[in-house]
């Protein structure tokens, strides 16, 4: 369990100030040092931010992780002070930014050898067989100057059925070679199939799958997690501020924003605090570049208030106004219904990263990736059966051409 003390409103406003509408809370020591006592080589001997169990895997990982899919050779300053607030749960993967995310790191270990071990290093495999596997992690360790990675996940799956034998002879091969100290993998798509299906295997030490304020209290979402924390599996949330391929930007965002402003924290803060209130997640992966969006997560992780019910209660009124802009990632439904001719799921995805994260490069990046045989058959599709199944009332015809439009 998540040790925390109880801090009142009062104490939150105390220790966090706010800059404006929409904008970012501040810790009080923004504009000085953090009170965490730093030692010579940069490791912090008091930091701030909290620990978590990661499953049963005998592991405590910072509640706070820092999401790698930045420039973070160009950030180096920011993963020194991470270490200084605890965020000492990385997670990237070898195709971010082309390696250039695996890279960054490595960097900062040859600069700072010590702090390597203080660090819970994740990374991800876009292969995902073990044929493949093994090339990508010797690429990954060369990348980051590192003997070995904490938790190793094959990356985006969609379903388990390449969790088969084979693949649970790589992971333990890779274990007692000291590579890999865990293993498991991330989903962005049938989140819950994936999770139960990981529950039932019985040899998954971690999984990262999307996890927020709109999907956390849905009874399949929780009966996934129930099972997940029965199979000592840890779990790491992530897209946890639950942005949708449709912009946000209206009346209901604003109405919430200034509601929790009142209050003394962000939206943003508060749908971290919403996920951090479910003691079965073990941490939060969150993209954060600049040292404003790092303090504010840290703020908010290491202040110890809970979302009253009032503020839970506004966060669901949200999620409803809003349902039919955000995808759920139950891509069976819509793909099923459209025989699987596009992955309108990963479209919206890209989506969300162009409309709500404002990363085009990126989200134009992986459009490419798609085959474009098959993005010439988006066009001429009608989308109508699958906008019919689907349970958020998407709009998914306009998102598709849209998504032709801006992301082509």
């Amino acid at each position: 369990m998540w040790k925390k003390k109880c801090f009142s409103r009062r104490r939150f406003l105390q220790t966090a100030g706010v800059l404006g509408t929409g904008s970012l809370v501040w810790p009080r020591w923004v504009h000085g040092e953090p009170q965490v006592q730093v030692a010579a080589n940069g490791s912090s001997g008091s930091r701030v931010v909290p620990t978590r169990p990661f499953g049963r895997t005998g592991a405590d990982v910072s509640c706070l992780s820092l999401g790698g899919m930045f420039d973070i050779p160009s950030n180096q300053l920011l993963l020194r002070q991470a270490v200084r607030w605890g965020v000492t749960h990385w997670d990237t993967a070898s195709s971010y930014g082309g390696g250039r995310s695996e890279e960054g790191i490595g960097r900062f270990f040859e600069r700072h050898p010590d702090i390597r071990k203080e660090i819970f290093l994740v990374t991800k495999s876009d292969t995902h067989r073990p044929q493949g596997m093994t090339d990508r992690l010797n690429r990954s360790l060369r990348r980051m100057k590192t003997d070995y990675v904490d938790l190793y996940f094959v990356h985006g799956v969609r379903n388990l059925r390449g969790m088969d034998s084979e693949m649970k002879a790589w992971a333990e091969k890779a274990k007692s070679q000291g590579r890999i100290r865990f293993f498991g993998f991330s989903t962005h798509s049938n989140m819950e199939e994936c999770m139960m299906d990981a529950a039932r295997l019985g040899w998954i030490d971690g999984i990262m799958m999307t996890y927020n304020f709109r999907l956390m209290h849905e009874d399949r979402m929780k009966r996934a997690v129930e099972a997940c924390a029965r199979a000592g599996i840890g779990l790491t949330a992530m897209k946890t501020q639950g942005g949708g391929s449709v912009s946000m930007e209206s009346g209901a965002e604003m109405r919430m924003a200034g509601r929790f402003l009142r209050e003394g924290f962000t939206d943003k803060q508060a749908k971290l605090m919403a996920v951090w209130e479910e003691p079965l997640i073990a941490n939060i992966c969150s993209q954060m570049p600049n040292l404003t969006i790092l303090m504010s997560n840290v703020a908010a992780a290491s202040n110890g208030t809970t979302l009253s019910r009032h503020d839970r209660e506004s966060l669901m009124q949200f999620a409803s106004e809003t349902a039919s802009g955000y995808c759920a990632g139950c891509s069976r439904i819509c793909e099923g219904a459209m025989n699987h001719e596009v992955p309108v799921q990963d479209v919206m995805r890209y989506l969300m990263y162009y409309r709500s994260y404002g990363d085009c490069h990126e989200a134009r990046g992986l459009f490419a990736t798609i085959p474009q045989s098959v993005r010439s058959r988006m066009a001429r599709l009608d989308y109508r059966p699958a906008e019919e199944r689907c349970p958020q009332g998407m709009p998914i015809g306009v998102l598709m051409k849209d998504a032709l439009s801006v992301l082509a």
